[in-house]
């Protein structure tokens, strides 16, 4: 809208700021509602069975790196590596005093 179409519309200057004033009323509430929607977060997993899946990711990876490198690095069979005698020995050369 330009000058003079408001001088022949007949407006006021506090009749034009009020019509400023409720455009940005009406911007301020849409944008509001928007933001509060935003916000709004539904957690498909919660995070206690995120950190509970992780540790247990973890300790399935260890499990697995440790035999594929038992039996693909050395020479020993797959099913050795989850025997306790294996794991003693592997101690035994570890901790052996010089």
């Amino acid at each position: 809208m330009t000058g003079k179409d408001i001088l022949q519309e007949g407006k006021t200057r506090e009749d034009i700021k009020a019509d400023k004033a409720k455009v940005k009323q009406q911007k301020e509430e849409m944008t509001q509602e928007t933001q509060t929607q935003a916000w709004v977060r539904v957690r498909l997993i919660p995070i206690w069975l995120r950190v509970l899946l992780f540790i247990l990711l973890l300790a399935v990876s260890l499990i697995l790196g440790t035999a594929i490198g038992f039996s693909v690095i050395g020479d020993g069979k797959f099913l050795d590596t989850f025997k306790l005698e294996t794991w003693q020995h592997i101690y035994d050369i570890v901790m052996k005093e010089k």
